[in-house]
């Protein structure tokens, strides 16, 4: 048998229409979120020798969705929020891992994500936050060849990304 299979090998083979199946009951609830479908089906993309996180500061704020700029790292929201006012803190740097970053950029992080914080805190009035980065694509990095830093607010009673802590997947 081949590794890979195209619909004409299944010619003759009676496929069962999943309506003849009752879901699988679960605790999860169903939170839908057609804006992240561009996302999830691999809408537009960068070309494949551009980082997005490289291009971003060469655009002016508006363009980029950058909120605020420090001398190695900005901060852009992000283009595919789980929450509205989802930011990532982003070195200037191309440089793919947390342990490669400078003492400075590392120090830039937290003082932006600090302060992009309390700018939530005081304008969203947001209860908490995720704070995040994903190292590498197994771990789930969209874009794991440049470092960026997830910030997503949350409130009380909100819908939550982690299904693991909420019980809830969004769809």
């Amino acid at each position: 048998m081949p590794d890979t299979y195209g619909p004409d090998d299944f010619d003759g083979v009676e496929i069962e229409s999943s309506v003849d199946f009752a879901a699988v009951p679960d605790a999860f609830q169903r939170l839908w979120t057609p804006h992240r479908l561009v996302y999830i089906t691999a809408g537009p993309q960068p070309h494949a020798d551009e980082c997005p996180f490289c291009v971003a500061p060469s655009l002016s704020d508006e363009k980029a969705l950058i909120v605020a700029r420090g001398e190695t790292c900005f901060v852009l929201l992000n283009l595919f929020p789980y929450n509205a006012g989802h930011l990532l803190v982003c070195p200037y740097r191309h440089v793919a891992s947390y342990d490669d970053a400078t003492g400075e950029e590392v120090a830039e992080m937290g003082a932006l994500t600090q302060t992009a914080m309390r700018v939530l805190r005081a304008t969203a009035n947001c209860d908490g936050f995720n704070l995040g980065m994903n190292q590498g694509g197994i771990a789930g990095a969209g874009i794991a060849e440049h470092l960026h830093q997830h910030i997503v607010p949350r409130w009380a009673q909100d819908s939550n990304f982690f299904p693991i802590i909420a019980g809830t997947k969004a769809m």
